[in-house]
């Protein structure tokens, strides 16, 4: 069992519109008028006014982007988009709709996987894009203070000369917005080491639904006075307010980072594997990501990359990415080396072979890999995405039993189901189930759904681990919380806003 160092190398059908859950939730709301847009252009400029009802109106297709997710899944029908520039400007917008009982859906960089930022119907679309100040920056004690709307990899690249990084790593961090990600409570890929935006986001500025700013931006590590609300925001979806502002503990940039690729000859042989990891690499140790054999051969065959050559994973069932950040490369190094040295030389190998990475080149193509999933099973069809936490023993096992359930149901074959992979988080028992199907059906839906949510709840797990409930999994919160969580939901729900405006029909059932 050589370990070999070598280079690693390196889309969409319109579908059908899938909200699942009863139109009521916009009931006795009101559309957008002329005369709203009027009171609008009082405060803000017409760049910051998109609307088809305008006297200069734009043409409708200019709305497309704030309508329709990336995936083209979840389609709204709004005539308006509003920009403001200023949280000022977005308590006068709030303030307005609340009285006259418009929906409002706030849109950050729209990258959802759950149609949570789109419009059911034609509430207005509150777009955060323009506000994207970086307001405060302090070195000593790494609290970064920005707009909501400053996208992900921008606040990534002004800390890099600072020496700090954003503690949160995603796929979409090329246009995902930090209030959005705050509002999603977003886990990313290197939760195991930075932890989830509960424990990071210091303070919140938020604009409720009254158009009152509740203004909780502190910069303080320790604050045990009373009630904690932020936390409140963090993963509401905007049915509570719209985050304006955020606090959020910077984490020191790694002085070094290394990441192998694994082999594995079976799925039992992961948690050992993690297990061991976690004892050898301890508090270098950055990410531990699975994927199994099907999808890790469509990155392949998609031109995603090659971690090892075709002769190597001969008989691997699934794969591992490893990833070390730490202080001191050559302290780093000796660890990881001791740990596949462990690995090759043990009785029973829990690997069959694996790939480090030798240079920034090398490393960021292994990332790609698992980075370029989502697209590779784009690429080969319409993806059904189940974003679930469940007990890690369980990962292989949901897949199989989603299979072998689609099997029954006649459905596994070229012009239905293609696929049914896994791949996720390990550190933190995210699975991302997907079934790739030849195009959305009823019937596969219909097949999919309950069944997936019941296999969670029998692990007591949690339907959406990471991307929020928006509005594809409304009716199926009961799997994940009980009655007298959801009642308690909705009386927070109303205390903060009666007249039901803010996002409508997202989240609550």
């Amino acid at each position: 069992m050589l370990f070999s160092r070598q280079l690693a190398r390196r889309p969409l059908i319109r579908a059908p519109r899938r909200w699942t859950h009863s139109p009521a939730a916009l009931a006795g709301l009101k559309s957008v008028t002329e005369d709203d847009l009027v009171h609008f252009a009082h405060f803000l400029p017409p760049t910051s006014i998109v609307s088809t009802l305008s006297p200069s109106a734009a043409p409708s297709s200019e709305l497309e982007s704030f309508n329709n997710d990336w995936m083209n899944k979840y389609h709204g029908r709004s005539t308006t988009v509003l920009k403001p520039r200023t949280t000022e400007e977005v308590s006068k917008i709030v303030k307005w709709c609340n009285e006259r009982r418009i929906g409002i859906v706030p849109q950050g960089g729209n990258t959802g996987l759950v149609g949570g930022s789109v419009p059911i119907r034609d509430e207005l679309i509150l777009s955060l894009s323009n506000m994207s100040k970086i307001r405060s920056f302090d070195d000593v004690s790494g609290i970064l203070v920005a707009d909501a709307g400053c996208v992900l990899q921008s606040l990534t690249d002004y800390l890099a000369p600072h020496n700090h990084i954003v503690p949160l790593d995603l796929g979409a961090k090329g246009s995902c917005q930090i209030g959005g990600n705050v509002s999603t409570n977003a886990g990313g890929l290197r939760l195991l080491r930075y932890g989830s935006l509960h424990g990071s986001v210091l303070g919140l500025e938020v604009v409720l639904p009254d158009g009152t700013i509740l203004d909780q931006l502190t910069t303080l590590r320790k604050d045990n006075t009373g009630y904690d609300l932020k936390q409140l925001f963090i993963g509401a979806e905007g049915t509570l307010g719209i985050v304006t502002g955020v606090s959020i503990l910077a984490a020191p940039a790694p002085q070094a980072s290394n990441n192998v690729m694994l082999a594995l000859p079976k799925f039992e042989n992961v948690l050992p594997l993690y297990k061991e990891t976690k004892r050898q690499l301890s508090e270098i140790l950055s990410a531990f990501e699975f994927m199994d054999r099907t999808v890790y051969d469509l990155a392949v065959k998609h031109g995603q990359g090659r971690a090892l050559n075709p002769e190597d994973v001969e008989g691997a069932e699934c794969f591992v990415l490893v990833e070390t950040s730490g202080g001191k490369r050559e302290h780093d190094e000796q660890k990881l080396n001791s740990l596949l040295e462990s690995l090759m030389e043990a009785d029973v190998p829990l690997i069959n072979t694996g790939v480090i990475a030798t240079s920034p080149a090398q490393f960021s193509s292994l990332w790609a890999i698992r980075e370029g999933l989502t697209e590779a099973v784009s690429k080969e069809g319409k993806a059904y995405k189940y974003d679930i936490s469940v007990p890690l023993y369980k990962f292989q096992e949901v897949v199989d039993k989603t299979k072998n359930h689609l099997q029954e149901k006649g459905l596994l074959h070229e012009d239905a189901v293609k696929y049914v992979v896994g791949y996720g988080h390990v550190g933190d028992g995210n699975l991302h189930l997907n079934v790739v199907a030849a195009a959305y059906t009823p019937e596969i839906e219909a097949a999919l759904e309950p069944f997936v949510y019941e296999l969670v709840a029998s692990y007591k797990g949690s339907i959406s681990a990471e991307h929020g409930i928006g509005a594809m999994k409304t009716h199926a919160l009961k799997y994940s919380k009980n009655e007298t969580s959801i009642e308690w939901m909705k009386k927070i729900k109303a205390l903060f806003d009666p007249n039901g405006i803010m996002n409508p029909g997202k989240v609550l059932p």
